[in-house]
């Protein structure tokens, strides 16, 4: 660190990462600020530094009677030992030390007498609740909640049927034939401990798993507006059962309550899912799959006008972050159900589902809210509107009674034909650069549907061109193979709402 980097951090202030300290004399309390960053995400003691952020500072004799007891509190009153390192920073009221605490790899980390601290903001705080304590030993591979027996239930809880259903599938024989008892078979696939379901077996082939774990369901609800304290709403679902029943009876309800689109299809067809199918097969299996079990709340899915918001019980493992998971990077948090549930839902593992689901639909917004230990995706839905009305047949896509909310229909068209003219895919294309800047050409294709390069910038490229709604990103170079699209600032300008249908 330099002077000028604590000169910008004491400017800032303290945070989770940055601990301002006049000095230390107790072994103890060193020890606790020590523990508390190696068990949250690392960071900085600044010593010889008030509250404030006023530099007291530090002398000679200071540093070396510090250093002595930073040595004994990281090796001896720390468990398992840390290795902090120390750095010193002369400054004009006298020296400061720096000690760098990196975040640990063996959590949960404790003190002399057994305690777990953790930061709390520019504080620590003692860990002492249950589902905290088992999320820390989580985290050091100590405990998978997947694995942990559910208490109270039993070999009668489980669906004999569909288990054996599924190992015939994989197995390629009956538990007949191999004479195995249920009870032999959940231990041997590890889903179970003796009589005694774990959490996978339970939520894989459990009857009734919310009998025992009413918390592990999926709560679903869709609102006319845009915003959740909305007082009406127009469809609502507790989705409970096993995995497979939550993800089949999710997926339907998404379904039913957005609209579908005509595309490039014939008027009688029953039209396109305005977000692609496949975005919600991803993220709802990785919701279920992924999810902190450790964590005694719902999945939620709440469907607004403009938007889809999915969010899972806890944060992302502090190993991986948005970015990091946008390209593929993965942990498995229950490696037990994974291992199964990739034969019984789509899922395809390694990484790729929000990659996936990205790639079919790049309006998604990451969102990993620590504070709050929830993950959230939010699906930007294909047109902006006003409030909806409750869900009908006419309103999904069906062939009698087509409505304004039916995006392409014939009676939609000719009545908007007037307000603009861009059409639906060039309305499209504004409204994906408005929200994620601007994209190559055959991601362009990709987003709309085309196939055919020529005939999509002859007939949905060019004229945003033209009309000065999109521009090149090396206009001297127009065929460069690194050629993007972005909006221009008329493009940005445009209601997303004024459209007409062009196609």
């Amino acid at each position: 660190m330099t002077p000028a980097e604590l000169h910008q951090i004491l400017a800032r202030g303290e945070d989770s990462r940055h601990q301002f300290k006049r000095d230390f004399n107790n072994i103890d309390a060193l020890a606790a600020e020590l523990v508390a960053l190696a068990n949250t995400s690392g960071g900085y003691l600044l010593i010889g530094v008030d509250d404030s952020g006023t530099v007291s500072g530090l002398s000679s004799a200071d540093i070396s009677r510090l250093n002595q007891l930073l040595s004994n509190a990281a090796s001896q009153n720390v468990r398992p030992a840390i290795n902090p390192l120390s750095s010193n920073l002369q400054t004009e009221h006298g020296l400061v030390m720096v000690v760098t605490v990196e975040q640990g790899l063996n959590k949960p980390y404790v003190d002399n007498q057994g305690r777990i601290w953790v930061k709390n903001g520019a504080d620590k705080r003692r860990v002492t609740a249950r589902e905290e304590l088992q999320r820390l030993f989580q985290q050091a591979g100590l405990v998978r909640a997947d694995a942990v027996p559910v208490a109270g239930s039993s070999v009668a809880d489980i669906d004999a049927k569909a288990l054996g259903e599924y190992f015939q599938r994989r197995f390629r024989q009956s538990p007949e034939q191999t004479g195995l008892e249920t009870t032999r078979i959940l231990e041997n696939l590890g889903l179970a401990s003796g009589d005694t379901p774990n959490l996978a077996g339970l939520l894989l082939f459990g009857q009734a798993p919310q009998r025992l774990c009413p918390a592990f369901d999926i709560k679903a609800v869709a609102f006319p507006g845009t915003v959740l304290h909305d007082r009406h709403y127009l469809d609502s679902e507790d989705i409970d059962g096993n995995l497979q029943e939550q993800y089949r009876r999710s997926l339907a309800f998404i379904k039913r309550n957005l609209h579908h689109v005509q595309r490039q299809q014939g008027f009688n067809t029953l039209g396109q899912l305005e977000v692609p199918e496949e975005v919600f097969e991803e993220l709802l299996v990785n919701a279920l799959i992924h999810r902190d079990y450790f964590v005694s709340a719902s999945i939620r899915i709440m469907i607004f006008a403009d938007r889809i918001e999915l969010i899972s019980p806890g944060h992302l493992p502090d190993v991986l972050d948005t970015e990091k998971i946008r390209f593929g990077l993965s942990n498995r948090r229950n490696p037990t159900l994974t291992s199964h549930a990739v034969h019984i839902l789509p899922y395809r593992g390694l990484g790729t589902g929000i990659p996936r689901a990205i790639d079919a639909w790049p309006m998604i917004r990451l969102e990993d809210d620590r504070q709050s230990n929830q993950f959230k995706v939010v699906i930007q839905r294909a047109v902006e509107k006003g409030p909806l009305s409750a869900p009908s047949g006419d309103q999904v896509g069906t062939k009698s009674g087509p409505s304004r909310d039916q995006v392409g229909t014939e009676s939609a068209v000719e009545e908007e034909q007037a307000e603009t003219h861009l059409s639906l895919q060039q309305e499209q294309i504004t409204m994906l650069c408005k929200m994620t800047g601007d994209h190559t050409a055959p991601e362009l294709m990709t987003f709309v549907g085309r196939r055919n390069r020529s005939k999509f910038r002859e007939q949905v490229l060019t004229p945003l061109l033209t009309i000065g709604v999109v521009e090149m990103t090396i206009p001297d170079k127009p065929n460069s193979s690194k050629q993007r699209y972005r909006l221009t600032a008329a493009g940005r300008a445009l209601k997303a709402e004024q459209r007409s249908s062009g196609d």
